[in-house]
């Protein structure tokens, strides 16, 4: 019988930051913990993080959440960073290279060369993606292929692949369970999204060894308990999800056309398909949404690689601005960019265009341009790539998007939100909780533990906090967006 007082752990491992949250049962946040993550920067495409440090900085958060209450969680639902690639030595758990993050473009060529060879409609069939590096393969090869020693360790059965959610749970349990779950394992590019399952052709393709793979399981499972040696409570692992699935969970979409957008690191917007593997005719990707009791959902996905990324980036390294919640100030007071657009490809195109080789721009500048109208620009940007995706959505799915439900950090900027409404022309709507990606992984260690009947029961404590309505005329919004695909075009002359 759950207590009025029970709660849920969630453990959200992003790219810019580690943070473990309680939540009540009715979804509200008791505290968080967090810690921030560097990026680290070899040559130039490489972006790589120190996989040992994200651990232990789970580890300590994880500590510093449950000393907060005497009482244990019912269950912990872990989220994460996807695509995100560590191989770890079998016996010491200690990674034999940086993990290399999902942003990194380093085998960009390699891609090219099985996409020349005629590779990419099979694998799209099977997998729903595209052969390029953002995917976990490629980053695979390169480590056995690049780490001295690694493929014949791999094969004599010493060494283990896993993304950030296999590898947290390795270390929670202190390397007992070797385990992911369908969403992450859809992102590797060797699962068969229609079996479920790792799928032989592909690893022979990619000449990846089965030894170092996890057993692949539902979203919700008995992934087993925490170490008492590491937290001094056998706490339950019941849910794993990828941190956008785990969105979409966590804005209750639930139903066949329901779409979510979270604005973070990059931007990611997610369309439920039902039980029915819809393969883009526009580039999109073809990924499961969550799989429980073998019942697998998926979800259409359009990726951008850089969108508060962007703000920060304007901030960091070109120092325009102090603060980042001054963007929506600036952006406010000066109305309009005067014709700039600015592009943040600052590690690639992502969908639908998908050109890992284009580099970030600026177009439109004049003699009266100012720092002022770049900022604003940068924010633009997010509805644009944002519309983007939506249209290709609607084409592929024959479903007409009316509302977005949009999460992340980037909606805090009532800017970003009006502007976004304004150039989809559809009613944006924030929910009441913040923690989205944290929730979702959290209600699904919920329902495994039965704190909840079904999804339902979750959907119904939905609640929007604000909506968005449009204020822009269609004409003015089509004026905009036309000029946002020009500038596109001078960066993509080829097509």
């Amino acid at each position: 019988m759950m207590l009025k007082d029970d709660f849920l752990l969630a453990i959200d491992q992003g790219t810019s930051s580690t943070r473990t949250i309680l939540f009540n049962l009715e979804g509200e946040v008791l505290n968080v913990s967090q810690k921030a993550s560097s990026l680290i920067y070899p040559n130039s495409g490489w972006i790589e993080q120190d996989a040992e440090k994200i651990w232990q900085d789970t580890l300590l958060l994880c500590k510093e959440s449950l000393s907060k209450n005497e009482k244990a969680p019912l269950a912990v639902g872990i989220t994460n960073q996807r695509e995100t690639t560590i191989i770890w030595d079998k016996k010491t758990g200690k990674p034999i290279y940086n993990a290399i993050v999902w942003q990194d473009s380093r085998t960009a060529d390699f891609c090219e060369s099985l996409v020349k060879e005629g590779n990419e409609d099979w694998v799209r069939e099977k997998t729903g993606l595209l052969l390029d590096p953002y995917f976990s393969a490629t980053k695979i090869i390169w480590l056995l292929d690049n780490i001295d020693g690694a493929r014949e360790r791999a094969m004599s059965g010493e060494l283990l692949f896993g993304t950030i959610d296999c590898f947290l749970l390795w270390h929670l349990t202190s390397g007992k369970v070797h385990a992911t779950d369908r969403s992450n394992a859809s992102r590797t590019l060797l699962m068969n999204i229609h079996t479920g399952d790792w799928d032989q052709d592909l690893l022979t393709l990619f000449n990846i060894p089965r030894e170092i793979l996890p057993e692949i399981r539902n979203n919700i499972d008995n992934f087993g308990k925490t170490e008492k040696s590491l937290l001094g409570k056998q706490i339950p692992i019941k849910a794993l999800i990828g941190d956008q699935q785990a969105a979409l969970v966590g804005q209750a979409c639930f139903v066949k056309g329901m779409v979510k957008s979270t604005y973070g690191t990059g931007c990611f917007a997610l369309m439920n398909l039902g039980e029915e593997a819809v393969i883009s005719k526009n580039r999109l990707i073809t990924t499961v949404a969550y799989s429980i009791d073998g019942n697998i959902k998926y979800a259409l996905e359009g990726s951008i690689f850089v969108a508060g990324a962007a703000v920060q980036w304007l901030k960091d390294g070109l120092r325009l601005l102090s603060n980042i919640s001054d963007s929506e100030k600036i952006a406010d007071k000066i109305g309009s960019t005067q014709g700039v657009y600015f592009i943040p490809a600052l590690t690639g195109l992502g969908a639908p265009y998908w050109r890992s080789d284009v580099r970030g721009s600026i177009v439109g500048l004049e003699r009266d341009t100012t720092s002022d109208h770049i900022i604003r620009a940068s924010l633009e940007a997010q509805a644009f790539q944002t519309r983007d995706l939506i249209n290709a959505m609607s084409e592929d799915s024959g479903v007409l998007i009316s509302q977005i439900r949009a999460d992340g950090g980037l909606t805090k900027n009532e800017f970003v939100c009006q502007f976004l409404a304004d150039i989809l022309q559809l009613t944006i709507h924030k929910p009441k909780s913040s923690e989205a990606t944290a929730w979702g992984a959290a209600c699904l260690a919920g329902l495994g533990v039965g704190a909840y009947r079904n999804l339902e029961e979750i959907a119904s404590n939905w609640q929007s906090s604000k909506s968005y309505q449009l204020k822009m005329s269609t004409d003015e919004s089509d004026k905009l967006y036309e000029g946002w695909k020009q500038a596109i075009r001078t960066l993509l002359p080829k097509n």
